[in-house]
């Protein structure tokens, strides 16, 4: 059964095949088949065999040359969100998805299968990929991001390019729920039914936003700023609600905590956390000790962008400038295809 969504110019993608990647390696995403896709700021998505590097760009039909992510459905196709479009890539072919022109509200909902991607800048959306459709979703007004948006109108503002509601990061939790953290509202749960949120004023990321996500092994949930972490209490199904519990402090200065400025977050096979930070490498917690990994050019911190666990366990960062990490079991090393 062909998607609906998918487009009728798909073209066959023959990329062209290349010796290394670019520096600015923003995203790493590691396929069922054992390929390992890395997206570029500005030069296209690359696709790592193990043997051959190739390089894939506007003219194989992608939507834009700075990529913005990567997933993959049961079947293996991998998705590529470039440029507000999506990209289906089958092993031969890439096909833009079209979006549905007869999406709803009733189209918020959780199937096991769904694909969900951040939505276009400044439209406070997200998408909602079924296998057949794709939904642009807009995301339920909130009494904080109507007062945000008061406080800032377009014209008067004419420069402002995002809403409080666009989001950072999209985290499917262990229970199916999905979680979406926001430029300037905190973050927000959605069961299938509802939306509950942990406030920005409960968070604390202020304007660097809600960036990452991440459930721990017991079922709480880091947003960003490790001071706090949160349990779900659905005593009241109608209207779930978050309890605070502390986070993480620095041992020296218990007032504050031990690293700021999460890009990115993943749990590895042991139920161990790790922590990406901009520009401080990147942290271990396993729930007692706590370790730090740095990550430095020329005995020189970099900035990172993203922590990625592929099928086989190993740990990927994507940087800003410094193309892209792995991990040997002891340190992020450069990679070299």
């Amino acid at each position: 059964m062909a998607p609906s969504a998918v487009g009728t110019s798909a073209a066959v993608a023959r990329g062209e095949t290349v010796t290394e990647l670019d520096k600015a390696i923003w995203h790493v995403f590691g396929a069922k088949n054992g390929d390992h896709w890395f997206g570029s700021h500005e030069r296209g998505a690359y696709r790592y065999d193990g043997k051959t590097l190739v390089r894939y760009t506007t003219k194989d039909g992608l939507g834009s040359d700075s990529i913005e992510g990567f997933q993959e459905d049961d079947a293996g196709n991998i998705f590529i969100a470039a440029g507000n479009r999506i990209s289906r890539f089958d092993g031969r072919t890439l096909a833009t998805l079209i979006e549905s022109t007869t999406t709803t509200p009733d189209d918020w909902k959780l199937l096991p299968n769904d694909l969900w991607f951040r939505g276009p800048g400044d439209s406070a959306s997200l998408l909602r990929y079924d296998g057949r459709s794709l939904h642009r979703l807009k995301i339920p007004e909130t009494d904080a991001g109507r007062r945000i948006v008061a406080a800032s109108p377009r014209d008067q503002f004419p420069n402002i390019n995002f809403t409080p509601y666009d989001p950072y990061v999209i985290f499917e939790d262990s229970r199916g729920h999905l979680w979406f953290g926001t430029a300037l509202l905190g973050a927000c749960r959605f069961d299938g039914k509802s939306f509950a949120w942990i406030p920005e004023e409960d968070l604390h990321n202020g304007s660097f936003g809600t960036r990452s996500i991440v459930e721990d092994r017991h079922g709480r949930f880091w947003c960003s700023n490790v001071v706090d972490r949160y349990e779900v209490d659905t005593s009241d199904s109608a209207a779930p609600r978050f309890r605070k519990l502390k986070g993480l402090r620095d041992a020296n200065r218990p007032d504050r905590v031990p690293f700021g400025g999460v890009m990115s977050a993943v749990k590895d096979e042991n139920g161990a956390v790790w922590f990406a930070t901009y520009g401080e490498g990147v942290f271990r917690y396993d729930g007692k000790d706590l370790v730090h990994y740095p990550v430095t050019v020329g005995g020189s911190a970099i900035n990172l962008y993203l922590i990625h666990r592929d099928h086989q366990g190993v740990l990927w960062l994507g940087t800003q400038q410094h193309g892209a990490f792995r991990f040997n079991g002891k340190s992020f090393e450069p990679f070299k295809p």
